[in-house]
């Protein structure tokens, strides 16, 4: 028994076309990133005077002093329950796609990368009228993997019309209803493209620390881009 337990240990884990480790079941980081979501969402509402959103959401003024609202807000949502029913069914659709792809670790990583690059899209797109506007919602996350998406059908030569399509859709949705923070969805769109093209096109051979590697390197980008944004406003502190 010991001689099967160590030769089982000494043979590698089945991975994914993209490296990471290879799972059967639900996708579980999609339901606790949901779970987390909703969770937020019914506190909010049972908690009185509004004590999650002045707490956690983001808004550009706040990047200095308290820049972890730049993630958190990603768990928030607005009272509109239409607000969180499409983010998750956004979610729910596109997690059962890639998490089983990517693995669950870099599953993660895209969407949290995807959900500071929304925060810093507001954040770069913001003016000194709109430095005080609160922003709340996964849809920069979900738009990362909407980005993840795209790169991993032209990846494999599938068909990119439907994507096309259903972004064209979505983006014009941020444009055309009002309260729509479409800079997050920007912002968000790129990250995920960009660390999903890392993930999908890393070479073989170290294809680990490239794929993290490059990860890593957009997070350093977006924290640079944020700090120069924030240094632009003669009341903000650099972070």
């Amino acid at each position: 028994m010991d001689c099967i337990q160590q030769a089982s240990k000494s043979v590698p884990g089945r991975r994914t076309v993209f490296g990471g480790v290879a799972r059967a079941g639900r996708p579980l980081v999609t339901i606790i990133m949901m779970a987390i979501c909703v969770a937020a969402y019914a506190l909010d509402m049972a908690i009185p005077n509004g004590f999650i959103f002045q707490n956690f959401a983001y808004a550009p003024f706040l990047t200095e002093s308290e820049p972890w609202r730049m993630l958190t807000s990603a768990f928030l949502h607005s009272s509109s329950f239409m607000h969180i029913a499409f983010n998750m069914y956004a979610l729910w659709i596109l997690g059962n796609a890639l998490e089983p792809a990517f693995g669950r670790a870099r599953f993660l990583a895209v969407y949290l990368v995807s959900a500071l690059a929304g925060s810093v899209g507001v954040l770069l797109l913001s003016t000194m009228d709109s430095i005080d506007t609160p922003v709340v919602g996964a849809s920069g996350a979900v738009f990362g993997l909407f980005g993840a998406l795209f790169v991993v059908q032209k990846k494999r030569g599938g068909d990119l019309r439907q994507i096309l399509v259903l972004l064209a859709i979505n983006v014009a949705i941020g444009f055309i209803i009002p309260n729509i923070a479409w800079q997050a969805h920007l912002g968000g769109l790129i990250a995920g493209a960009l660390c999903t093209a890392a993930i999908a096109y890393a070479p073989a051979k170290n294809r680990n620390v490239i794929q993290w590697g490059a990860m890593a390197a957009v997070v350093v980008i977006l924290a640079i881009l944020a700090i120069y944004k924030v240094s632009t406003f003669p009341n903000f502190v650099l972070l």
